[in-house]
């Protein structure tokens, strides 16, 4: 979801998408090489390009741009200082596909690595299996000689800590929107106005409690509001049609330990098919795992869809499963990350943003740039968990 989540734009007709934020198609259409990628990546594309203009493989010109999140302390929802679950822990998931040698790794729950990009990898390279999880997957990783490092940051420590102290009872724990049953928090605005100012007056007095810097506290008390479901997928295109992707994340903020999104599943958060193309995901994983989001993408295009209307088929067949119902759609955000084999791309988002910061993606085929992501849907999702009155009012 979007950093900035201030409520639904209830202007919006739910039943019609919006206009585009971005051209029909884009520009890249028919050019190789191509790096496209979650906005996150655009400081490391020069780096990946490098790559490939040095004859890098694909599946490693990739890793160069997502492994700039992952070692970036500031970077909270992706490898070394990523937001911890429940309990304090970070654990990171990813995966990857070699298009070149139709191969695929992934591991999840992974804790003391923070390359979860480089254990995908090495698991597709150097075992029989596809996945590996938790416990056994860092066993196997010091085995092959990845060093054990410390993920979670003080940074992120006091953050959970704030977490804990004010806002630990909006957690993941059930029922989840679209649940039979589920119901939006029932607040009037004025009742969530006056609540919000007094919540904020406490945390604010917590934050210094815990001996977070004044000029720190504005971005700890957002991350605690709304919990940061960053992650970043990146595929890349070489000059002779090599295609691979990778998806790399430290999960929701706050999870039930041991909760797997879309990031380390094979066909969701990344799928690459060498004959068509590649597509990945950043967002909601839960509702991207019931649509195979990834694979349902290079399949359309499979079967003759551009790289746009391949995503917003995705996007509208998530909006289906919640019956096109816009108090639970609200709650959903995703956006889609597509390569075709032959240069033309895309990158399509549930919720368009506003004006002034719309959606945006990083692409690179010559020269660097973030592009407008097209939307679905006008304005911003809101924040989830919802918002309901603490614990410790």
């Amino acid at each position: 979801m979007s950093t900035s989540r201030r409520g639904f734009l209830g202007a919006a007709a739910l039943g019609a998408p919006a206009l585009a934020l971005a051209k029909p198609q884009a520009p890249g259409a028919g050019r190789r090489p191509v790096i496209i990628s979650a906005a996150n990546g655009h400081p490391y594309h020069e780096r990946g390009w490098r790559a490939l203009q040095q004859g890098a493989d694909t599946l490693d010109a990739a890793i160069e741009v997502v492994r700039g999140p992952e070692e970036d302390p500031d970077e909270t929802s992706v490898g070394l200082g990523g937001l911890p679950n429940e309990e304090g822990v970070v654990q990171l998931d990813a995966c990857c596909m070699h298009g070149p040698t139709y191969r695929a790794g992934s591991v999840g729950a992974l804790e003391n690595i923070v390359h979860a990009s480089k254990v995908a990898k090495a698991v597709m390279e150097h075992t029989g299996h596809v996945m590996l999880a938790g416990e056994g997957a860092e066993k196997f990783v010091h085995a092959v000689g990845f060093p054990k490092e410390k993920l979670l940051t003080e940074k992120a420590r006091k953050i959970w800590l704030l977490w804990k102290e004010s806002n630990s009872n909006r957690d993941w724990w059930g029922p989840g929107v679209g649940a039979p049953g589920w119901t939006p928090p029932d607040m009037s605005p004025r009742d969530r106005a006056d609540f919000q100012h007094e919540h904020l007056r406490r945390m604010n007095v917590i934050a210094a409690d815990l001996g977070i810097a004044p000029g720190d506290r504005p971005e700890a008390i957002h991350k605690v509001l709304f919990p940061p479901t960053g992650t970043i997928h990146c595929s890349v295109l070489n000059q002779k049609g090599e295609i691979s992707g990778i998806t790399t994340t430290s999960g929701l903020a706050w999870k039930i330990p041991g909760r797997l999104g879309d990031s380390p599943i094979i066909g969701a958060g990344c799928y690459t098919d060498p004959e068509v193309g590649s597509a990945g995901a950043t967002g909601n994983g839960e509702e991207n795992i019931k649509i195979a989001g990834a694979h349902t993408i290079v399949e359309n295009m499979r079967h003759g869809m551009s790289p746009q209307e391949a995503g917003l088929d995705a996007l509208k067949r998530i909006a289906r499963f919640h019956n096109n119902d816009p108090v639970q759609l609200r709650f959903i955000g995703m956006i889609f990350y597509i390569l075709r084999k032959d240069g033309a791309y895309a990158a399509v988002t549930m919720w368009g943003g506003t004006e002034k910061t719309p959606k945006k993606f990083a692409v690179h085929d010559g020269t660097a740039r973030l592009e407008n992501c097209v939307a679905l849907y006008p304005g911003e999702p809101t924040d989830w968990p919802p918002m309901t009155e603490p614990k410790h009012a």
